[in-house]
């Protein structure tokens, strides 16, 4: 199922897709929300995160990860709608 949203197509709602032409966002989701839709774009293009705690990780990164976390906390609580969740839940 194809969503065409503003000239960009998606496969679904709440499927995030990289957006390696963007200027400054990495990647860009059409998160649905009960009768809510909206499009964003969320992630510094270029930024060095790592995804999922690796096993042996270094402890600069999972000092980032907890930095991230902490700083962000609040938005990432607000659910589907807020770029924060998408950041934390694909790049994070």
């Amino acid at each position: 199922m194809a969503i065409d949203y503003r000239g960009e197509k998606f496969e679904g709602y709440n499927k995030p897709k990289r957006t390696p032409k963007h200027p400054t966002k990495s990647h860009v989701v059409l998160a649905k929300e009960g009768d809510t839709i909206k499009l964003i774009r969320f992630g510094e293009q270029g930024a060095k995160t790592a995804g999922k705690p690796k096993k042996g990780e270094s402890d600069r990164m999972k000092k980032k990860r907890a930095s991230f976390k902490a700083r962000h906390g609040k938005n990432i609580k607000k659910g589907k709608l807020s770029a924060a969740y998408w950041a934390n839940k694909v790049k994070w």
